[in-house]
């Protein structure tokens, strides 16, 4: 999408939102701060449109340092329940899937949303994806406009190694903590629960599935 007054609107609105003194995530403040994120806007979420042009800036998009998100902001719909925001979500994550059937799954995760391992792939590579949207019951995730912002697996992966993840995992816990007055419940570590009950902020029901099917004819390998 070419640079339009919403774009620009977007971006600076985004930037505030982030580097605000009590927004809890540390790895969002750094990204921004580093400039290793790649920030675009798309047309309404879960939207062919939509899905073409983010799943050009998926390929395209490349990890400069640790610290590194594809922040898609949509144009709309602005004013969602909490549960039709989740139903776009996943719209949308199968819709990209769909664009993506020649590539592979991410060997490195599960294909199936009900696997303690599963995360979304796309192009190859295991994407965390985190949806804000105006009405999330939890402040960090409550943006004027629906976003979804997508964190390559590896990079977790490579703080765990480095042993700065606990630290800053804690961290991040705490300082939601003062912002809420509670810790998001959907919180876990990978390989506790599927992290798809996350991705879309909202407090799921004990017996949630992901409206997202489990990969046909991949092989879902759990690290």
């Amino acid at each position: 999408m070419k640079e339009t007054q919403f774009a620009i609107q977007a971006a600076a609105a985004f930037r505030k939102f982030v580097l605000r003194p009590e927004f809890p995530c540390l790895g969002a403040k750094s990204a921004l701060n580093s400039e290793s994120h790649t920030l675009r806007t798309f047309e309404e979420l879960g939207t062919a449109e939509s899905t073409d042009e983010l799943a050009i800036a998926l390929s395209d998009f490349t990890i400069p340092t640790e610290y590194a998100s594809l922040i898609a902001i949509f144009t709309g719909p602005r004013e969602t329940t909490e549960t039709e925001f989740e139903q776009l979500l996943w719209k949308q994550l199968r819709l990209l899937h769909e664009h993506d059937m020649a590539a592979d799954w991410d060997p490195a995760v599960s294909s199936d949303p009900a696997d303690p391992h599963f995360s979304f792939s796309f192009g190859g590579r295991a994407l965390y994806v985190i949806g804000l949207h105006a009405n999330s019951s939890r402040e960090a995730r409550r943006f004027p406009w629906p976003t979804l912002v997508f964190n390559p697996h590896e990079q977790f992966e490579r703080l765990r190694t480095d042993g700065k993840w606990k630290h800053m995992q804690e961290m991040i816990r705490q300082r939601d903590l003062r912002l809420q007055g509670t810790i998001n419940p959907m919180l876990s570590d990978f390989g506790e629960r599927s992290e798809a009950r996350q991705y879309s902020g909202r407090a799921v029901e004990e017996d949630w599935q992901a409206p997202f099917p489990k990969v046909a004819g991949k092989c879902p390998f759990a690290h």
